[in-house]
Formats: C-alpha cells, structure tokens, sequence
C-alpha cells in the first residue's frame, strides 16, 4: 500500500529531490527493501535506491536502514533521492563560470544574473549545466548526456545572482539532497526591497504555490489549503529611505521563495517586474525622483536578489563547510546610489 506517497515536484521548489513515504502492507512478505522498493518507484533503477541507501536516504520507521534490510508488514518506509534523468541531451559549451571552490565531491559557483540553471523548454543551451558538462566532462555525473540535471540538488532564478552547489558524485548528490530535504543548509540572500520595516528582523510564513490565475506567478496562502509550507527569516540591513537592503534566511526553498514572500508582506524585491516591484511603489512625485528610480531601474535591470552563502556538512569529510560571496556589480552600485541620494536629498 502507498499512503501519502509524496513526490516533491520540481514546479513547486528549488530543490531538486524527490521525496517517498510508502507503507507495506499487513501481509508484506520479508525481502530486501530495494527489491521492494524498485517495484514501487517508477524510473528508480535497484542502484539509485542502494546509493540512496548508502548516503543514509532510506528510513524505516524513522531508522536509517542498509539496501539489504529485509522488510516486514506495517514498515513505514521514507527515502529521499535525486530526480531521475530526463531525455534532454546536454550538450557541452565553453561558458566562463565563476568557481569559487571545487574538490573531489561537488564545485561551488557563483552564477551570473541572466544564466539559466538548466536545460528546459526554450532553453536548452547556454545554461549554467552546458558550462559544468563541459568543465567536468570528466566527472562520472556529467558523462551522461541525458541527464539534464547531473549533480544539481536545488536551483536560483535566471535573474537572481549568486552561490550554487553542484555534486560531482552520486554519493555526494543523494547527501546533499538529503540536507536539503531535511532543510539544514544555511543559505542567507541579500535583497534590496521596496520600503521600510517597522520591525527590523522577522520571520514570513505562508503556504506557497502556483496562482490560480496565473500559474507562472507563485503566490502565498494563508489558509493553507494550497501551496507548500514557506518559512523566510528576514533582517534589516540598512534602511535606504524608499528602499531597504535585508538578509534572508531561507528555512525552505519553494520557487520564488523570497519573492513571493516580500510581496505578500508589502515589500516586493526591488525591479522584480514579476511581482511588482519594477514600480515606483514608495517615494515622492517629484519628476527628479522618479527619473532617479528610473536611472535605478537602468543600472540593475533584474530584481535585486543575490544567493550570498551557503553553509552545509562536507559529503565525505562530514565536517560543516561554508561559502561566501560578494555582491556583483549591478546591485553594489545601485545600493551606493540610493545612499548617495539619501546622504544629499
């Protein structure tokens, strides 16, 4: 019997994992838990469960259990695995990719505002996975043309900026799909968003998921009924008179998480024409204010969003890690130029 058997879809998140809680029956027969599971997974081979198994993805009765535990009648089984590959064909191109670390286990980039993550309809070139098929074209992940996702365990907007981490192994990949399920990644986001805050720090929480309107908008639901549960920590940085810059701490990592988020509470991210924020929301009238917001506008033509750092356990060393990043260009000169205007309005 499969009960709430859950498949954690990419359309609803950045994480790329899938999740599964299946329930033997009362009359299971005792064989070994990949042979069971194999049979209930669809496209799972007997290998990816037994690598689930031994990066410590599969439970029973919420212990961790080796690929030849032997099932009995009412096991609750949980695994966590990366997604399956899809027949796109990655073709390998020689894009400059800013790498901030790599070693045997994954590579850290810092992805340029406007890079596509991953191959998908209308973008099956030019993305951040065409640059790492060709940088690790070595690696074993990275051999297999059909796999359009190979090492990639979570995801950034094309117009978001900002630290990746990508598995170079399979071993590496399920282990750190597993931190990302059980949401222990330590990742914080700088944004620049419309407004100030009366309260300086705070915590969002709100379902998110796909508009019933308009399903390439997510929104936020606070009853519940729809969309995934969305926890966003946010403090104030500075406070730039119209504007503030802020850190996000992500608890979760739904698809649009911040964004989403802000503009539920009131401030939308800064130029994020997606959910409002490429309008002059606070300010005057004045013609030189709104030809200042323009210029603004002009200089950062993206939503002012950069993934900063990221902080998880070492797959191999099992020791915690952590990357950092500095603000790229558009969004340093941008905060500069509303100081500028603060200093001198």
């Amino acid at each position: 019997m499969v009960e709430n058997n859950q498949i954690e879809s990419n359309d609803e998140q950045n994480e790329l994992y899938e999740h599964h809680r299946i329930v033997a029956d009362k009359g299971q027969k005792s064989i070994r838990i990949d042979k069971f599971l194999v049979d209930r997974i669809e496209n799972a081979s007997r290998n990816k469960i037994q690598l689930s198994a031994n990066a410590g993805n599969i439970f029973v009765n919420d212990k961790a259990v080796k690929s030849n535990y032997k099932i009995k009648p009412n096991d609750v089984v949980s695994i966590v695995m990366a997604y399956p590959p899809r027949d796109i064909e990655i073709v390998p191109q020689n894009i400059p990719i800013n790498i901030l670390y790599e070693d045997d286990d994954f590579i850290i980039v810092n992805k340029e505002a406007g890079m596509v993550v991953h191959p998908s309809f209308g973008h099956y070139t030019e993305t951040l996975i065409n640059a790492l098929a060709y940088h690790l074209k070595d690696s074993p992940l990275f051999k297999d043309s059909k796999d359009v996702r190979p090492g990639l365990v979570h995801r950034i907007d094309k117009n978001t900026s900002g630290i990746l981490v990508i598995a170079k192994t399979e071993i590496a990949k399920q282990k750190l799909a597993r931190q990302f399920f059980e949401h222990t990644i330590e990742r914080k986001y700088i944004a620049l968003v419309w407004g100030s805050f009366d309260e300086k720090q705070g915590t969002i929480t709100g379902n998110i998921g796909r508009s019933l309107k308009n399903r390439k908008i997510m929104t936020v639901f606070p009853d519940e009924e729809f969309g995934k549960h969305a926890v966003t920590h946010y403090k104030v940085i500075k406070e730039l008179g119209y504007v503030s810059l802020i850190e996000c701490q992500l608890e979760t990592g739904r698809t649009h998480q911040i964004r989403a988020h802000m503009k539920y509470i009131g401030h939308p991210v800064f130029n994020d024409e997606t959910y409002g924020g490429d309008q002059i929301i606070k300010g005057t009238t004045f013609t030189k204010y709104k030809q200042f917001v323009q210029n603004c506008f002009k200089l950062l033509p993206r939503h002012a969003l950069h993934a900063k750092s990221l902080g998880f356990i070492h797959p191999t060393t099992n020791k915690f890690v952590f990357f950092d990043s500095e603000l790229p260009d558009d969004m340093s000169q941008t905060i500069d130029k509303w100081k500028n205007y603060i200093a001198n309005r």
